[in-house]
């Protein structure tokens, strides 16, 4: 039984809803120049003002453009979503991760796959564990691991490495599944009914709108969502390997539940290939607790997610 599967539906179903409305809204189609700088060669294209999408841009250049980019970047300095509309003339460049400086993008893939965690986790946790999602804070390559923070009514939570396994395989489900990423803006109180079953998001919101003029970022997969400024790669189909490597208990330890754990993972997007030996190290250091902004830390709208 998948946890919140109503709650999920729900949150969906608005963000669908959401979605059209900002569409209808859209009154004069204007057209903007979209100056696309990469292989095969350099061009223009003309696309709709708030309507058209970098991955529109590559379905104009190639189905491998349209394949192979999982972030675009916008006048050389902007990173942005594939499947976020446009809002003015600009250039364009189509990132992936075999490109000479992958910073960017590799950031982008690090944030996604703590979303991805999120999902994965409400998949498979039962109604009665009483799992809240938290909060993922801005992701750092360095450290070595991506993470998503959690809080569970089990207070004394020590998964086994099944568990952990069970958990990069829903990971790893979820990549087959090539489910596209969609961004959209809401408001306060839209946001508020979204998250309605998630005390601990309510309490978030607040913060993060008040910070960025009454709005909040949204990102759904499948039936997903959650917070984040973003930006993430376009495609779950970019995520090569998974490995969810440990859990860490945050919170003090005085029996009282709900506890806070923060569960951590490493990943190699598709085109990244390493061996086994290499890829064994990597899997050692992600298990080492990240040191990341940690949930009871004051909530930063700019820092966080």
């Amino acid at each position: 039984k998948r946890f919140l599967t109503s709650s999920q539906n729900i949150a969906s179903e608005l963000f669908t809803a959401e979605q059209k409305r900002q569409y209808d809204q859209i009154g004069r189609v204007e057209k903007i120049e979209i100056r696309y700088l990469g292989t095969p060669e350099d061009t223009t294209l003309i696309m709709n003002k708030g309507i058209s999408t970098p991955y529109e841009c590559a379905r104009h250049l190639s189905e491998q453009h349209c394949k192979s980019s999982a972030l675009a970047l916008l006048d050389s300095n902007i990173p942005w979503d594939m499947r976020r509309p446009l809002q003015e003339s600009c250039t364009l460049q189509l990132l992936n991760f075999t490109i000479a400086d992958p910073y960017i993008v590799n950031k982008a893939f690090w944030r996604t796959c703590s979303f991805l965690l999120g999902a994965a986790l409400q998949n498979l946790f039962k109604e009665e564990a009483g799992l809240l999602l938290h909060s993922f804070p801005v992701p750092n390559i360095r450290s070595g691991s991506f993470i998503h923070d959690i809080s569970l009514e089990h207070s004394n939570w020590k998964p086994k490495k099944a568990e952990l396994r069970a958990i990069s395989v829903e990971m790893i489900k979820l990549a087959n599944r090539d489910l596209k990423i969609d961004r959209l803006d809401v408001d306060h109180e839209l946001a508020m009914e979204m998250f309605q079953s998630n005390p601990i998001k309510l309490e978030q919101l607040p913060s993060i709108t008040n910070q960025n003029n009454g709005f909040v970022t949204i990102y759904r997969v499948g039936d997903h969502i959650d917070i984040s400024k973003g930006p993430m790669i376009s495609s779950t189909g970019f995520i090569n390997k998974c490995t969810i490597s440990a859990v860490h208990k945050l919170s003090i330890d005085d029996g009282v539940a709900p506890a806070i754990y923060r569960v951590q993972g490493v990943a190699l997007p598709n085109g990244l290939n390493i061996n086994h030996f290499a890829y064994g190290i990597i899997e050692e250091r992600s298990k080492k607790l990240n040191a990341a902004r940690l949930p009871n830390e004051p909530f930063d709208a700019e820092l966080a997610i």
